[in-house]
């Protein structure tokens, strides 16, 4: 059964379900589409189901068009889980985030596996790609599935981790060019998930397990954070100082070997690098193990809005205003240019902060048309030269 599975992938005869159609899933559901795969899109939201089957893409990086060529074609979206009973492989795209108290939220994970234990069928491949601590792919499915329905991981189905590698709004590497990382829980796991991944990726990476392939993902978001604090408290400095620090990087990144350059902001945002490190922190706590560069990063990143408040009382006391009752204009509100991801985005802790002061705030993001706070929706501002003359501040 492994070689006629194997040759499904290879002839891209299998059908394959991913589960959790975001910015993650959606992409690689259109790219297993695109080369001739039939694919369940499998969501529990049922608007992001309607919009995709009228055509609609509500990720920047898949266009409209590229839905309506593939929607009830070799794409189906879905919000039944039942659809898994009938597929060769899946793909598990769902969120990890953190709970309030930092640590890590698995339950779409887990709840996902109850669904495997209820609809998954022997010879399947599974592949976790949410971001995750290590050890949670064998923990977490291998075990269960092997508890409950006595699937034995490389026997009767195949489980691997492969951590996405997605940077929404890079027209540069996608998720077919971007380098993929995967490891199996047996060296049969990972040859049936390489098997199919490369028909449709361009560059493979194995790995021995799949905690090494968990670590990896940790490793590259916790060394731009790291790296991200390091020149946000050096930017503290230079302030103090009166030295431009952003003069010193383009300086510094003149050497052609042992610098890479990283610039201060308002904080982190996005869907990774505030959250994963905590997972390798909270999972080392396990093992009495603490890392301190993980919780001193996320120190300093985490106070960035308020140095930027602070920067803005500075500014404003200069010219003998307050923040309170002053027209402050915010331009971008999404974590980074050129996307409409808010999540974990600085600008909308700076947004509260100044709100919170008594400041008049409006916002412009062309990309980000409206957003809620405190109940009320909020809409971007047309950037009009009247509109910044109105403004005490535009920041």
């Amino acid at each position: 059964m492994p070689n006629e599975l194997k040759q499904k992938f290879l002839d891209k005869s299998a059908k394959v379900a991913v589960i959790g159609l975001g910015y993650v899933g959606l992409p690689l559901a259109v790219e297993l589409a695109s080369v001739g795969f039939q694919v369940y899109g499998v969501d529990i939201s049922q608007a992001k189901v309607e919009q995709l089957k009228n055509g609609h893409s509500y990720v920047i990086d898949v266009p409209d068009d590229v839905i309506r060529q593939l929607v009830n074609k070799k794409l189906f979206p879905t919000t039944d889980f039942s659809v898994l009973k009938d597929v060769d492989a899946i793909s598990i795209c769902v969120p990890t985030p953190l709970n309030k108290t930092k640590d890590p939220d698995v339950s779409y994970i887990t709840a996902v596996v109850d669904e495997l234990v209820r609809y998954l069928t022997p010879n399947t491949v599974v592949i976790l790609e949410s971001t995750t601590y290590p050890g949670t792919t064998e923990e977490l499915i291998a075990n269960v599935l092997e508890e409950k329905r006595g699937f034995k991981p490389g026997e009767d189905v195949f489980i691997c981790y492969s951590p996405e590698r997605v940077d929404p709004g890079n027209k540069r590497y996608t998720t077919k060019n971007t380098p993929k990382v995967m490891g199996g829980i047996t060296p049969r796991c990972l040859e049936l998930g390489l098997a199919l991944y490369r028909s449709f990726l361009e560059h493979l990476v194995p790995v021995s397990s799949t905690s090494v392939a968990e670590m990896v993902k940790l490793l590259e978001n916790t060394f731009r954070s790291v790296n991200i604090a390091l020149v946000n408290e050096l930017t503290l400095v230079c302030d103090r100082r009166g030295v431009n620090v952003w003069e010193v990087i383009e300086a510094a990144s003149t050497k052609p070997f042992g610098f890479m350059p990283f610039y201060p902001g308002p904080g982190i945002g996005g869907h990774c690098i505030p959250l994963d490190p905590m997972y390798l922190s909270w999972k080392a706590k396990m093992f009495d193990f603490y890392n301190r560069f993980i919780e001193l990063a996320q120190d300093v990143n985490g106070n960035m809005p308020r140095y930027v408040l602070q920067q803005i009382g500075d500014i404003l006391n200069e010219r003998e205003k307050a923040i309170k009752s002053s027209n402050i204009l915010l331009i971008g509100l999404a974590y980074k240019k050129d996307v409409d991801d808010l999540r974990e985005s600085p600008a909308l802790e700076v947004y509260k902060l100044l709100d919170l002061k008594g400041a008049k705030v409006s916002y412009h993001d062309p990309y980000v048309p409206h957003f809620t706070y405190e109940g009320s929706v909020i809409h971007s501002v047309d950037l009009s030269p009247e509109r910044l003359q109105e403004a005490d501040l535009v920041v």
